[in-house]
């Protein structure tokens, strides 16, 4: 009896014990996900304060928030000469600054996308704290677009300067009046200024100082001062940016970017003889590189003490790279050779000398892995190995290292007659700027086949490592594998270069041209292609860059707006008006029908 009242009591217990578990108020999980930015509740001075001359500025959110990319992204206008310390002091982004503020001026400080929820990381786009430490809070803008000059492709991490003080030194000596930076799409924007008339100017600042003080420095410029007036007011516009015009999957229009004003970022040509760099990457070779061709002054080289023969010298077309192959194996084991070079140099005071310095190249050979590698064979590459020969393309043989003196007795061509190979007479020459590349020189006809065979060490390099025997099928395409593109450039006089890219903007062909007509495009290989223009200003058949120093802007650039697409034995006529500069407007159009005739 006792037992059986002692068990009872057990499962009495369990029982409640059980349900008191499932009884237990817990916190629910889930729940709707935050996707709301953090809200200002306060700041200090106030968002548009006026007569604020303080060091601290704190803005405080109803929740608790994080700072990304601060040190990037935080920005301000007119710039300060030293950067404000920011940081978080529980809700509150807290900014702190040494500067002593300009008199009477509006001070923008723009955040962009650097505030976010700690949680989720939502984020107040754009964010701007604006103060004045006079009576007026100015409210004039100015907008614009920014491109690249070659290819019209907004840059990257570009600013925008603008500068009261209208002398063309301003921009190498002063920070702004006042800065921006342009978006991925190369709109900018600045506001809160000062009616007056500035200097606008673009800059890819590579040393962060915010003005154009390096020569490298990729620069843009308008040529007349801007005037910012109450009349030219943009800030009361709600939506100022760029348009993107989408369509369905096939075709994507991509509009140039808007804005009252269009700076166009180049990159001057280099004035300032020097040696950029030196390279041995290989125990066998040297690299040496100018920043300018040298001209009559001359770009020698030497090992001191060792015969001229004991390496191979070769020369870029402008004579600006010497390649060096060590051909004597007491060179190449050596870890380090002394190197002389002789080179234009410029010194302090602006004259070019002829410099000589002795540079030391030193290569460690790598250690040997304790498992056995495979030696990598040498291979000769040549110009048929897709089995595809264009006509009057050359057969180029080309290898890593340089020839030694082919055997031709064991290289044979022939042209394939049914069953007939009937054996063709050929000439190998050395090219005479690339001891890495052979030239065959042979007769062939369009769609006909050919056979090639090199025996086995046919052709090897001055190191001794020998060819594998190769033997390959070939034929010369005909006309009908092929399409052509006609295109009739029209309104505009003067001297233009047309070419043609293909879709990844890769230089396909080139035609120059001094006055309207057609030019013509032929032996395309099937895909999509697109047109540019350069305008050529001065005639000298290339594209010219800008120079800040000259007032000279880079020669303008513009595309055809649509990509085209040519197909095999089809011939496209297109016209082309070129009368807009410094325009790209394109459209993927491969459903959209050009006009095509057959062949």
């Amino acid at each position: 009896m006792i037992q059986r009242t002692i068990k009872q009591l057990l499962i009495l217990i369990i029982t409640f014990l059980l349900m008191g578990a499932c009884a237990k108020i817990s916190s629910p999980s889930g729940g709707p996900r935050d996707k709301e930015p953090p809200v200002i509740l306060k700041s200090i001075p106030d968002n548009g304060a006026r007569n604020f001359t303080g060091k601290r500025i704190i803005i405080t959110f109803n929740e608790y928030v994080t700072l990304t990319s601060i040190n990037e992204k935080f920005m301000i206008s007119p710039p300060m000469e030293k950067k404000p310390d920011i940081s978080l002091k529980g809700k509150s982004v807290v900014v702190d600054y040494e500067d002593d503020l300009r008199d009477s001026t509006t001070y923008t400080f723009n955040f962009q996308d650097a505030i976010r929820d700690l949680n989720e990381g939502n984020i107040i786009d754009n964010y701007q704290f604006v103060f004045s430490t006079g009576p007026v809070l100015d409210s004039l803008s100015v907008t614009g677009s920014v491109l690249k000059a070659f290819n019209l492709d907004p840059p990257e991490e570009t600013l925008i300067l603008l500068y009261s003080n209208l002398a063309d030194s301003a921009v190498f000596k002063s920070i702004p009046d006042y800065i921006s930076r342009a978006n991925k799409l190369g709109y900018f924007r600045i506001d809160n200024i000062k009616a007056g008339t500035y200097r606008l100017f673009a800059l890819k600042d590579a040393d962060n100082s915010k003005n154009f003080n390096l020569q490298d420095e990729e620069f843009g410029f308008l040529a007349a001062p801007v005037i910012i007036s109450p009349e030219k007011n943009y800030l009361p516009v709600v939506k100022d940016t760029v348009e993107i015009q989408k369509g369905n999957k096939k075709a994507t229009d991509t509009t140039v970017v808007m804005g009252e004003y269009r700076l166009i970022l180049f990159q001057q040509e280099k004035k300032l003889h020097y040696l950029t760099s030196s390279a041995r990457k290989d125990a066998y070779n040297l690299i040496y590189t100018l920043s300018l061709p040298p001209d009559s002054m001359g770009f020698g080289f030497s090992i001191p003490d060792t015969d001229a023969g004991s390496y191979i010298l070769e020369r870029s077309k402008n004579n600006d790279t010497l390649r060096v192959w060590l051909s004597d194996s007491s060179l190449y084991l050596n870890p380090q050779i002394s190197t002389v070079v002789r080179y234009p140099f410029t010194d302090t005071t602006g004259n070019v000398i002829q410099k000589e310095d002795t540079i030391l190249m030193r290569f460690l050979t790598p250690k040997t892995p304790r498992s056995r590698v495979r030696v990598a064979p040498y291979i000769v590459r040549s110009g048929f190995s897709g089995g595809k020969l264009n006509p009057g393309q050359r057969i180029i043989f080309t290898s890593l290292k340089p020839f030694r003196e082919p055997d031709t007795s064991k290289i044979r061509i022939y042209e394939l007659a049914g069953s007939k190979k009937i054996s063709l007479p050929y000439r190998l020459n050395k090219d005479s700027t690339n001891s890495c590349r052979l030239i065959m020189n042979v007769k062939l006809s369009q769609g006909k086949d050919y056979l090639y065979i090199a025996d086995s060490a046919a052709f090897g390099n001055i190191y001794g490592e020998k060819a594998d025997s190769v033997g390959a099928k070939f034929i010369v395409r005909s006309n009908d594998t092929f399409g052509k593109l006609t295109v009739n450039v029209m309104n505009w006089e003067g001297n233009r270069i047309i070419q043609l890219l293909s879709s990844d903007d890769k230089l396909v062909k080139e035609k120059q041209m001094d006055r309207n007509g057609k030019v013509d495009f032929t032996f395309l290989d099937k895909g999509q292609y697109k047109l540019r223009v350069i305008y050529d200003l001065n005639g000298d058949g290339k594209w010219t860059t800008g120079d800040f120093s000259k007032g000279r802007q880079p020669e303008p650039v513009s595309f055809f707006p649509e990509i085209i697409e040519v197909k095999e034995n089809w011939e496209i006529d297109q016209d082309w008006d070129i009368g807009e500069q410094n325009i790209k407007k394109i459209k993927i159009t491969s459903n959209k029908p050009v006009i095509r005739t057959g062949r």
